[in-house]
């Protein structure tokens, strides 16, 4: 699910509305886009059809939207916390025709799962304004607005706060140190009446947010936590005004304008921090969301260029793309040079070349020039889209010990507030004036937003430190999971190897006409190999060229590809020196060949190839002659061997279950040193394998291609999806690997644990932080300035401690980059869809 924009009446319509600070009529706000976000081409812009159990599917062109199910993202205004959350996926989850409904206090984001035979956009969305929010379409542009906007009032709210805050401090300053006689009653009234005038502007704008939605829990009778903060900001200012201007009333002569607008002032600080530090990780995913330019360049039939909006983009279209812009889907390029920054799907900073007949993938950035690009894949069918998804469902989602704490921050609201009545009452009898204050200090100090933020803020943070190097996280519990790890269990081909063969060593027969050597018989088999996509021709042909064999010596006609064996062509010499020769290239069942090496070439040679491919004559009888044999083996990832190291030297025991031979296993297992690896399995052999771990009380993760693995990913304790030719929407992995660097596992490791380390870091502080001050509020030892002061900072500490997870992922393994070897015979994805002509590769 993407958007480049939303149209110009939804975005006019949205900036009318009022924001949730003063919220009217729920009706009125929805009223007035009902009628856009009804219309069922507009439920692309914020959503995509799905099954009913959530699962995406692309729509048959020509299919009635309102026919599907559809999974629909919002952003929220004017949540502040858990129990906000929890009233909205309850007014969200009443709505018949509403399947599934998520949202996340963290990124302030919902997913709404829906059937447009019973329920329509607006209709659900007046159900958030029921409960006192707002929806607004994720993808919708307003939405940077509002979160600038939102910035904005909390930025002038802090100052408003922060000024008078100064004012009323010069105010009270000669009553804390004047002497008895010194200040004259007059005096004292006077600058008691300034302190007064000067807090109105903290209670009527500064504290807005807060009365708003306590009076909107008090009408809708729930309880969240601005509510304990608005009745003590409240209270506060009813007291203090009563000594002000009746001072030998119930409430006596004391004023508390100084604690109010200062604990106003350090929440409000606190606040707009968090706010800050929040929307660094939220403002991530919506830069990713966001990738897709609002409109295209697109070729016209009288072959000029028209801009379109990217929606209205087909297959089949030609659309020009400028400098600086993101590529808007997924296709090739027809005409023109550039340099492609392809970071996020990669995890990549270094811009690529792509040319003519390269391919581009939407949401990765023209650098260099424009050119034009034949549209191959838009919406739910580009890779983008997948991207989206999964970071998406990622940031929706509630780990274990966050859903914890949403489940006990309503009730501890509720103690919170029995708490203050309780400390009032013992109070009350010896100073009513006092016994307020201390059940404001005890509102206010116990307001548990810190341990509501302790693990959404730092697993979202590390979500986004992974995706910024190339790994997607589809399950933020399988951070936790991964923290826990104490085994990793590698696949062979695909993941601890590339998807890829390199050339070993070359023999030509003895007695082979015109005196062939290494070279010659390597550019012929280049030539042939040519034409084919297959890892073992793409090897040889990547071999000539890095030994500069003479390969256009050589024309290759009439050319023969025999699924499961290999080529048959006719060769000429462009040099004249040699006859036209009949020549198959490809298995030993193909080409007549003996497939065994020799015992004394391998002895002269010390190869131990793990596929052979044989080159041989057709002769004048139909009987084939050997000219040459190629020794091939698979192309084992630089890093492989330092990952294995570092692994272990995290604690972590490495093993290797493939199901390739037991010969090549052990061979690439030697190479990367790993100790335990067992060739020839099943996918069934490899799930009972893991099974056998796990009854043994390993914690195991599973590294594998996605393609063929699926029943042991899915059995693991965690798992990763590795390699770009992985289809992201099918993978069942936790973690899906989009670059190319195996180096990206054990970093992902450390980070997990970093992450759980500093989730219980939170989670202590904030226990500790209430068991410590809580007592002190009721005992009257706490002032309400102190208190506002520490809720503030309980807040501000957990955020800033999850943001020490952005500074980028621990160095596993330094210097190691990841990049391919020189023996490479292509990538993943240009593998991905090459058709097998030779029947000696094993399976993985």
């Amino acid at each position: 699910m993407f958007r480049s924009g939303a149209p110009e009446p939804l975005v006019t319509v949205a900036a009318d509305t009022h924001s949730a600070d003063t919220l009217s009529e729920p009706s009125e706000q929805v009223s007035a886009a009902a009628t856009l976000l009804d219309d069922p081409q507009e439920w692309l812009g914020f959503g995509r059809p799905c099954t009913p159990a959530g699962q995406a599917i692309e729509l048959p062109a020509g299919t009635d939207p309102a026919s599907s199910t559809w999974d629909s993202h919002v952003v929220l205004d004017g949540m502040h916390c858990a129990a906000c959350a929890l009233t909205i996926e309850d007014a969200l989850k009443a709505v018949p025709g509403v399947l599934e409904a998520d949202v996340s206090a963290a990124t302030r984001r919902a997913r709404v799962v829906w059937q447009p035979g019973r329920v329509l956009p607006s209709q659900w969305m007046a159900a958030v304004a029921q409960a006192g929010y707002r929806a607004m379409p994720a993808m919708d542009a307003f939405v940077r607005n509002q979160r600038q906007t939102e910035s904005r009032r909390a930025l002038w709210r802090w100052l408003v706060a922060g000024f008078c805050m100064m004012q009323v401090m010069m105010y009270a300053w000669p009553a804390y140190v004047a002497q008895p006689g010194d200040l004259s009653q007059e005096m004292e009234t006077l600058l008691r009446w300034a302190s007064w005038v000067i807090s109105l502007p903290v209670i009527f704008f500064a504290c807005g947010p807060f009365f708003s939605s306590a009076l909107r829990d008090v009408r809708l009778r729930r309880v969240s936590m601005d509510l304990p903060v608005a009745l003590g900001m409240g209270i506060t200012f009813v007291v203090s005004t009563a000594g002000t201007f009746d001072p030998n009333g119930i409430f006596g002569r004391e004023v508390y304008f100084d604690s109010l607008t200062m604990f106003v002032f350090f929440l409000l600080t606190g606040r707009w921090l968090e706010l800050r530090l929040r929307d660094r990780t939220a403002g991530a995913l919506e830069a990713v969301l966001n990738r897709l330019p609002d409109s295209v360049e697109r070729l016209q039939p009288d072959g000029s260029f028209a801009r379109v909006a990217v929606r209205r983009v087909a297959v089949g279209d030609t659309v020009r793309v400028l400098p600086g812009e993101a590529f808007p889907a997924d296709g090739h390029i027809t005409r023109g040079n550039t340099q492609v920054d392809e970071a996020l799907l990669t995890g990549e900073s270094t811009p690529v070349q792509r040319g003519e007949g390269s391919g581009v993938t939407a949401g990765s950035y023209n650098l260099q020039a424009p050119v034009e690009v034949r549209v191959d894949g838009v919406g739910a069918q580009t890779r983008f889209a997948q991207i989206v998804a999964l970071m998406e469902s990622a940031a929706l989602q509630k780990p274990r010990l966050a859903q914890l704490a949403d489940r006990i921050a309503r009730p501890f609201l509720v103690a919170v507030l029995l708490a203050a009545i309780a400390a009032a009452a013992w109070w009350w009898p010896k100073d009513p004036g006092h016994a307020l204050m201390v059940a404001v200090a005890v509102l206010i100090v116990t307001c548990p937003c810190a341990l509501s933020l302790a693990t959404p803020v730092a697993m979202l943070t590390a979500a986004g430190t992974l995706a910024r190097s190339g790994v997607l996280v589809r399950n933020l519990q399988g951070l936790e999971a991964l923290a826990q790890v104490d085994t990793v269990v590698f696949d062979k081909t695909g993941t601890l190897t590339r998807d890829a063969m390199a050339l070993q060593t070359v023999q030509v027969a003895p007695g082979v006409d015109g005196g062939w050597d290494q070279q010659t018989a390597l550019a012929v088999a280049a030539a042939l190999g040519q034409h084919s996509l297959h890892p073992a021709s793409r090897a040889l042909a990547t071999a000539a060229q890095a030994c500069a064999a003479d390969v256009g010596r050589w024309v290759v006609e009439d050319v023969k590809e025999e699924a499961g064996l290999g080529l048959c062509a006719r060769v000429l010499d462009r040099s004249g020196s040699m006859q036209p020769r009949l020549l198959r290239l490809g298995s030993a069942l193909h080409t007549g060949a003996v497939p065994q090496q020799r015992a004394s070439d391998s002895a002269a040679t010390g190869a131990d190839a793990a596929l052979w491919v044989m080159l041989a004559e057709q002769g004048s009888d139909g009987r084939m002659g050997e000219l040459a044999r190629f020794g091939l083996v698979e192309d084992l990832r630089a890093e492989a061997a330092e990952v294995v190291r570092s692994l272990a030297h995290a604690g972590i025991a490495v093993q290797m279950l493939s199901g390739d031979r037991p010969e090549a296993v052990q061979r690439v297992a030697a190479q990367a040193g790993i100790a335990q690896a067992r060739g020839a399995c099943t996918p069934q052999d490899k799930l009972v394998a893991l099974q056998g771990l796990q009854s043994a009380g390993r914690h195991v993760a599973m590294v594998g291609d996605g393609l063929n693995d699926g029943p042991v990913m899915a059995g693991a304790h965690v798992s990763f999806a590795f390699g770009r030719a992985v289809p992201l929407a099918r993978a069942r992995a936790d973690f899906v690997v989009l670059g190319d660097s195996l180096a990206l596992v054990p970093q992902a490791v450390l980070l997990a644990r970093k992450t759980l380390a500093i989730v219980r870091q939170n989670l202590w502080w904030a226990a500790g932080y209430n068991a410590l001050c809580v007592p002190l509020a009721v005992v009257g030892w706490m002032p309400a300035w102190l208190a506002g002061l520490g809720m503030a900072l309980s807040s501000l500490l957990v955020v800033l401690n999850a943001a020490r997870l952005s500074v980028g992922l621990p160095p596993a393994i330094p210097g190691a980059q990841g990049t391919p070897s020189s023996s490479s015979a292509t990538g993943v994805s240009a593998l991905a869809t090459a058709a097998p002509s030779l029947n000696t590769v094993e399976p993985a």
